[in-house]
């Protein structure tokens, strides 16, 4: 006989608003799979609403479907099942919500022969935007992240953290109100992963952004987010949607609070038994 893992399962509705956010969905994922050509089966029925103003995070164990899941968002890839809706949006002829999306990887992928002010232009470049609204708008974004002193540096002369600030400027360049971001501070060390957690939360804040964020970050996920969406194993899908109900805006000192722990171990606890649950199904 199977053993009965214990799991807060995803209620039909994803957890209250936070004050001040929106109660109507922006997006909507209604049983999304994704199986890839190779046969592997990446993602198997998830469902997930996003709020406008919203901070998101998907946490999971590596391989469990949240890049894919990110991919699936930004149209750089199609579900195998299920449907994406925007309810709040008109589409473009391209199919594309009217809501400007932007992501950021991983990796910063910056052009070596390209400045960071001509790294950050460069989706304006594509998109035909006049040179001096350009220019404007580049200057922006880099003050944004605080770069405005490192604009005609290469990615050769920044460390580590100035290129994924120039990675986010880049993102930030077309003034979307949608932020992706797959796991972008991962490869950084703790100090500098710590303070661009704080320039996020700033950003988030100051932009008015709605954010979904892909980490395998327990600490990570709590102290940035507003919701956390908990995905198992491959095929991913999600099973336990916990808001986090911690002070705004985000201080450093809310780390060495009780409800900062106390939350830290609720999401360890149900990623835990997201694993366990898996495990006993197979």
């Amino acid at each position: 006989m199977t053993a009965v893992v214990p799991i807060r399962l995803l209620a039909e509705a994803a957890p209250p608003a936070p004050a001040g956010v929106p109660q109507r969905p922006l997006l909507r994922l209604d049983a999304i799979g994704k199986t890839f050509a190779s046969g592997t089966v990446a993602l198997a029925g998830v469902d997930l609403m996003i709020r406008a103003g919203e901070f998101v995070s998907l946490l999971g164990p590596s391989g469990c479907g949240k890049s894919t899941l990110l991919k699936l968002i930004a149209a750089l890839a199609a579900p195998s099942s299920g449907t994406i809706d925007w309810p709040q949006s008109a589409y473009t002829a391209e199919g594309q919500p009217e809501p400007a999306l932007s992501f950021v990887f991983q990796e910063p992928t910056l052009l070596p022969w390209r400045t960071a002010a001509q790294n950050v232009h460069l989706p304006l470049l594509l998109a035909g935007v006049d040179r001096h609204e350009a220019r404007e708008r580049v200057r922006e974004a880099l003050a944004l992240v605080g770069l405005s002193a490192f604009a005609d540096l290469h990615p050769r002369q920044l460390s580590g953290g100035m290129k994924m600030r120039v990675s986010i400027a880049r993102a930030l360049v077309t003034r979307p109100s949608i932020l992706l971001m797959d796991e972008p501070f991962a490869a950084l060390d703790e100090i500098t992963r710590g303070r661009l957690n704080d320039d996020l939360l700033a950003l988030f804040a100051r932009q008015k952004l709605t954010v979904i964020f892909v980490t395998h970050s327990v600490y990570e996920s709590v102290y940035l987010s507003s919701r956390i969406a908990v995905m198992t194993a491959r095929p991913g899908r999600i099973v336990a949607d916990l808001a986090v109900d911690l002070p705004q805006p985000r201080l450093q000192s809310v780390r060495h609070s009780l409800a900062y722990g106390a939350m830290c171990e609720q999401v360890s606890a149900a990623l835990a038994s997201a694993m366990a649950a898996r495990s006993a199904a197979e």
